[in-house]
């Protein structure tokens, strides 16, 4: 009968983990079924036709205007960016079926002046509102494209690099209005609040692809999807490390591909997020179906879940990953009892970073804020199949749950760790597993009693 028991037990295990690759298998195929990007248009032309001249010095806003107008009337334009520094004195704004081909040595050189960039309809770590438009911006478009060895250039280190200082109001009342449900036409910030400008905003579009292009110098987050689905980000080059420059912020969106990215950013390379408290309470639109694969790390955070994340999140995966630099942490998904909402269906697999702070860190806890609330957020079936990293200098394995939520289904499985100052710690968490896994020096054989056991002294 023991046997049995024993032979039962193995077998269970074995389809157990069997289930699991074919879960994330099937969802990897899920989402590659639903992601083609942009359709590119047809019809071509040279921002040169339009009266742009890259010399860096000439405003070439008014040519990219045109570009979109004759795309409006001709119902798209592969638009070509020949070599160059092309200066624009205020926004690129994309319309349906526009693909900007920024050849090798072509460089959009945006202004710095706030002045430039008129109040548009947009999001603000989490909050909808009005503010200053994204220096690449398109809302509500289809089939939206830029690609090319080109260089999209923020310019903004010497004006929106130093307004974090000056934030602090503008980002407590947009918080108040989110919170008061203030209707969204009426929070309008622009002059005077110093709330930064994203680089580049998709909101509301469907059939996105940025593919290859070198961003730098970014106003704020670099690369914003905003209520946006079917995506492909695909070879972008980042060397964007001022304040808040997030590589790639996924907010509210679904069905996307980010693959072969070399992140070297200021901030998190990746931060899925759904919006802010009752904001993303009232949308209740979840991010979901992303899959990141063979991308390089370099910045604070790996990959990021919230901290603004009250629609949810659910369905991604992470694999094939390595780094090209430091990253503070590796996986962190942190919310806190103001969020409420849900992360599940995380899965990470085969994924190696350097040195760290944190390897692997859930929390419910995030910067102790919310904790006399009760919106907790219910965070459930994270499976980790293969994730090293030489040392971490803080903790290899971090889940912190909360009584009333606590972290549940969590698998760890081929787990290495070199070196770490914590090697696990959990607290209120359920059904947790680590199998295969090793913190710290290998254990081998172990050794015999000797003489200088002195175990008869003691």
């Amino acid at each position: 009968m023991k046997k049995l028991f024993i032979s039962l037990a193995i077998l269970l295990c074995s389809a157990a983990a069997s289930a699991g690759v074919n879960t994330v298998d099937s969802l990897r195929a899920d989402i590659l079924s639903r992601v083609s990007g942009a359709v590119m248009p047809e019809a071509t032309a040279s921002i040169l036709d339009f009266g742009a001249k890259g010399d860096g010095k000439k405003d070439c806003k008014k040519a990219f205007d045109k570009a979109m107008q004759r795309a409006a009337r001709k119902g798209g334009l592969h638009l070509t960016v020949p070599a160059g520094t092309y200066y624009i004195a205020g926004p690129i704004t994309l319309t349906d079926n526009v693909c900007l081909d920024l050849a090798e040595g072509a460089t959009l050189l945006f202004s710095p002046d706030a002045k430039d960039y008129p109040m548009v309809s947009t999001g603000w770590e989490g909050t909808y509102l009005q503010n200053y438009s994204p220096m690449i911006y398109a809302r509500g478009c289809r089939n939206v494209s830029i690609i090319g060895r080109g260089t999209i250039d923020g310019n903004a280190g010497e004006t929106f690099a130093k307004w974090k200082p000056l934030q602090r109001p503008g980002l407590q009342r947009s918080r108040d209005m989110n919170h008061s449900e203030t209707p969204v036409e009426e929070r309008n910030f622009g002059e005077g609040w110093y709330l930064r400008p994203h680089h580049i905003q998709f909101y509301e579009c469907e059939g996105v692809t940025v593919e290859g292009v070198k961003i730098t110098n970014s106003p704020f987050w670099c690369l914003h999807l905003l209520k946006s689905s079917n995506i492909i980000l695909r070879g972008i080059r980042y060397d964007a490390k001022l304040v808040n420059n997030d590589g790639i912020d996924p907010e509210s969106s679904r069905d996307i591909l980010i693959e072969d990215i070399h992140f070297n950013n200021g901030d998190d390379n990746i931060a899925i997020k759904s919006g802010r408290d009752n904001d993303g309470w009232r949308l209740g639109a979840p991010t979901e179906n992303i899959l990141i694969r063979n991308c390089r790390f370099k910045g604070l955070h790996a990959v990021v879940i919230g901290s603004e994340m009250s629609g949810g999140v659910r369905n991604i995966i992470v694999e094939d990953c390595g780094y090209a630099g430091y990253v503070k942490r590796g996986i962190y998904v942190k919310t806190n009892p103001d969020r409420g909402a849900f992360v599940e269906n995380i899965y990470v697999r085969n994924v190696t970073l350097g040195e760290v702070e944190d390897l692997f860190y859930v929390t419910s806890k995030y910067a102790g804020e919310g904790l006399d609330n009760d919106k907790f957020t219910r965070i459930r079936g994270i499976h980790v199949d293969g994730l090293r990293c030489t040392k971490a200098s803080g903790a290899a394995l971090v889940l912190q749950g909360t009584a009333q939520e606590p972290v549940t289904d969590v698998t760890f499985d081929r787990v290495t760790v070199g070196e770490a100052r914590t090697g696990i710690s959990f607290s209120d968490t359920r059904n947790v597993r680590i199998d295969n896994s090793v913190i710290g020096t290998p254990a081998g054989v172990p050794t015999q009693v000797s003489a200088k056991d002195k175990i008869f002294e003691r």
